[in-house]
């Protein structure tokens, strides 16, 4: 008698494919009451240059709130916010799914990835939507029809996983961010002999794994290699104060700053709101050792001279209300830079962010400050694994299946390569994009259909502006705006008053009367002629403005502006 076929299990990318940030995915399996969902990570992206006026992007959540009685957990691989970022934005009515839940959502995570996601999460008073369950690490948790196992892996956070879920269908392993870093800060290795145990008996059946640095040959650099720059640096600018900059969850990297300062004899201060947070939240997990005697209140640091202090500030973004940024204009209330400064920039910009980063360096150098970045010495080190620590993972887990996430298209791709080079088959290592969906049967792999991925905008509140709107800012930020205001007395066929023209941002008016003039001329023509033709509908009448208009300007200046006719009747 044949063995029964096995349950098949899909899995719902929603973000994070072809993208930095954004990171969530949905593993479900089972039909109608029986069907449970476990999502993975649930992050946010920041906005690119053209995303005009946007704070964060989100997942769109439809696929969820349409399916939220189905979800029994969120599992969280480490706390980083293009990974945790979007919680709160999941948990809330509007585009949320709190609303739609009988329970809080069970969130599983280590105890220092649950408390940098609680900060927002409870910043939105919605700590009451979430249940948060802190794993230990090589813990197996059951989620629904799930076993889950959190794997410890090296990272630029602290605590991070892999989280390999049991099902139905085999093991399917999520590599989560991570590198193999031979000496960490904490000595905390990616935990490389359970990643070769679970190729015993069936093995891998699908690896999902991160591309980030696919494309950079040879090894990521060791998190311990920062620390020796660092010291040096500190030595070599003893009597100036030393201001330095990270990702305020990067808790390692704030250690290793802190260590360098106290060996230079200096008081160490946070400065940002998030930073306060994290370094009070590390020190109460036990994940970082700064002495009480050295810490210092931002407000104190002028009570001692320059060569004792070292400030440890958020912003090294180039975020625009960052600690840094304000910096770097003259508006920090509690630091003034001045040519007894040092910046030491301990990060490097996440693609999208380097004209940010660029412009808060040059407003540092303006303020008289020495700047140092990873452009001139190697104070950072990724988190990410490079292509040669890839191929080793490769090689362990050999993974029957294969899918490439977390990274732009084109880091996918090198991912994907690299499978096939470590005798993943061409035909079972899969690419896949935000929104498709995939199923793993006893027939393999293969693609499932499609879910809704787009953007979602926060401008203030969620779901506040579509693309529609960007795309609006866009035109108006490059083109600018032309508003043509005519009075029509409907009754009579009759222009009162008008065309009068507002511009901004295509012409500057008082150098372009002439052109102004002409375009007025052409756009009355063309209203008095729908008028004598019988045209009365404001809505048509204002179709014809926009029509004219927009041909003269396209012909005299080769613009495209926002037109905007406005047509009153009387």
């Amino acid at each position: 008698m044949a063995d029964a076929r096995r349950t098949p299990v899909r899995i719902v990318f929603l973000g994070g494919l072809g993208e930095i940030g954004r990171n969530c995915m949905a593993i479900e399996q089972g039909a109608g009451d029986d069907r449970s969902i476990m999502l993975i990570d649930c992050g946010l992206m920041f906005p690119d240059a053209d995303m005009h006026g946007i704070d964060l992007v989100l997942p769109d959540f439809s696929y969820l709130r349409d399916n939220a009685a189905a979800i029994d957990g969120l599992v969280a691989t480490h706390g980083h916010e293009d990974h945790v970022g979007g919680i709160q934005f999941l948990l809330r009515d509007h585009d949320g799914i709190g609303h739609l839940r009988d329970e809080p959502l069970p969130i599983y995570g280590a105890a220092l990835t649950l408390g940098l996601a609680r900060n927002r999460i409870e910043e939105a008073g919605l700590l009451g939507r979430c249940d948060m369950r802190a794993v230990a690490d090589n813990e197996m948790v059951q989620i629904g029809p799930f076993q889950v196992e959190f794997i410890p892996v090296t990272h630029s956070v602290p605590h991070a996983h892999a989280i390999a879920v049991h099902t139905s269908q085999g093991i399917v392993l999520h590599s989560g961010d991570w590198k193999l870093d031979l000496t960490p800060v904490d000595r905390r290795r990616t935990d490389l002999g359970r990643l070769g145990q679970l190729t015993a008996g069936d093995g891998v059946r699908l690896l999902m794994g991160d591309s980030t640095n696919a494309e950079e040959p040879g090894y990521a650099p060791s998190e311990t290699s920062v620390g020796s720059v660092l010291r040096s640096l500190f030595g070599e600018h003893r009597d100036r104060r030393i201001i330095t900059a990270s990702f305020a969850s990067h808790l390692h990297r704030i250690q290793q700053i802190a260590d360098a300062a106290i060996g230079d004899g200096r008081k160490v201060a946070t400065l940002g709101l998030s930073m306060k947070k994290n370094v009070r939240l590390g020190r109460d997990l036990g994940v970082i050792n700064i002495p009480e005697s050295s810490l210092i209140n931002i407000e104190d640091i002028d009570e001692y001279p320059p060569g004792e202090i070292c400030v440890i500030s958020t912003g090294s973004q180039g975020e625009p209300m960052s600690a840094l940024s304000l910096l770097a204009r003259g508006e920090n209330r509690f630091v003034k830079l001045g040519e007894h400064d040092t910046v030491i920039l301990s990060s490097h910009a996440i693609p999208g962010n380097e004209s940010a980063v660029n412009k808060v360096i040059d407003g540092l150098l303006r303020r008289g400050a020495e700047v140092i970045h990873s452009g001139v010495m190697d104070v950072h080190a990724t988190g990410h694994a490079q292509a040669d620590e890839i191929k080793t993972y490769l090689s362990l887990v050999k993974p029957e299946w294969f899918v490439p996430i977390h990274g732009e298209y084109r880091h996918m791709v090198a991912n994907a390569r690299l499978g096939e080079l470590m005798d993943v088959p061409r035909n079972r290592v899969v690419l896949c994009e935000d929104g498709d969906v995939i199923e793993l049967s006893d027939d393999g792999l293969e693609h499932a259909g499609r879910v809704p991925s787009g953007y979602v905008y926060v401008d203030g509140i969620v779901g506040d502006v579509g693309q529609g709107v960007i795309r609006d800012r866009r035109v108006l930020g490059e083109e600018g705006v032309v508003v043509v205001v005519v009075t029509v007395d409907i009754q009579t066929g009759k222009v009162l008053t008008g065309p009068d023209i507002i511009t901004r941002g295509w012409v500057y008016a008082p150098e372009a009367e002439d052109l102004l003039d002409e375009a007025c001329e052409r756009i009355s023509e063309a209203i008095e002629k729908a008028l004598r033709n019988g045209e009365r509908d404001v809505e048509a009448l204002e179709r014809d403005v926009r029509r004219t208009a927009g041909k003269f300007v396209s012909e005299r200046t080769r613009r495209r502006p926002m037109i905007v006719p406005v047509v009153m009747e009387t």
